[in-house]
């Protein structure tokens, strides 16, 4: 599983305004519309399998109050943009669960979400605690991968925690014991801008619109670019990688079960990772790191 880690480069003001303007809202927006439990267990076919380590954990219940409540989530663009979202949020967080192995039952893309924390339930992962002065640890807690995104570090949770309205600094285990909140910690992931690179969802759902260094860095509009933003550097402008090949295999297989097609430029093969500042959409200032576990 890969981890992800952010660096702080902005003013604690500039943070704490972000983490308010993504409080999640309210009321329903109908992503149970677009997808059924029926077809969220046949994209999930094996995550309850016995020998996955979060049997019975990520439920459809949980995806559904976790998705409705962050505004224009799976509700942005046409049906066809719609679903390629949904297709590309499990595709990109089951890549980071999986599972699935080449033979596995049913193909390797049926074992996403099988794990809730880093290196599952017999791993001994560390602290993940760093120094920071908005979001310093907790006393004995411990900071590394756990839910959907297998969000890490002190500085994560806190910036998180803040977003959803919980507070995941003093108890960072309700991301492995809270489907709901873990979830909305990947969404919180997906949705937010993180200067120099745009969010997730403007990607996927075509709202960013690359600058001319990012044109001349390859980076264009696709599925490449969500890779890109959460792996690049290990993954990105390095020709074909079977990390990235797994992430691509999952959203093809997702993407037709859902009935939507790809759409252009799936991997990112020859982007450039290194996102400069100030030359793509975003308002925070916060870097992603990338980390090989």
């Amino acid at each position: 599983m890969r981890i992800l880690a952010l660096i702080s480069l902005s003013l604690h003001s500039i943070l704490g305004a972000l983490a308010v303007s993504l409080t999640p809202s309210s009321g329903g927006r109908g992503v149970s519309s677009l997808i059924s439990k029926a077809v969220f267990e046949e994209m999930l076919k094996h995550r309850n399998d016995a020998a996955c380590q979060g049997k019975g954990f990520y439920t459809y219940e949980a995806f559904i109050a976790a998705a409705d409540a962050f505004d224009g989530f799976e509700t942005t663009g046409d049906d066809d943009t719609k679903k390629r979202e949904i297709a590309a949020f499990l595709a990109q967080t089951s890549h980071e669960t999986t599972g699935g192995w080449p033979s596995a039952p049913d193909g390797p893309y049926a074992w996403g979400y099988c794990f809730v924390t880093e290196g599952g339930s017999s791993g001994n992962p560390g602290d993940y605690c760093v120094a920071n002065q908005q979001y310093p640890c907790a006393a004995g807690r411990k900071y590394f991968g756990r839910g959907p995104i297998q969000i890490s570090y002190n500085y994560n949770y806190g910036s998180a925690g803040t977003a959803i309205g919980n507070n995941l600094l003093a108890n960072p285990d309700l991301v492995a014991t809270d489907a709901t909140i873990s979830f909305k910690t990947a969404l919180w992931f997906w949705m937010t801008p993180q200067s120099p690179k745009p969010s997730i969802h403007d990607v996927i759902t075509g709202r960013w619109t690359p600058s001319a260094a990012d044109s001349v860095a390859g980076r264009v509009p696709g599925y490449g670019v969500i890779t890109n933003i959460i792996n690049g550097g290990i993954e990105c402008g390095k020709g074909s990688t079977t990390r990235q090949e797994d992430r691509i295999g999952f959203y093809k297989h997702y993407s037709d079960i859902l009935g939507v097609g790809y759409g252009n430029n799936i991997d990112c093969n020859n982007q450039s990772p290194n996102f400069e500042l100030g030359t793509s959409s975003g308002s925070s200032n916060v870097l992603f790191l990338q980390c090989s576990m």
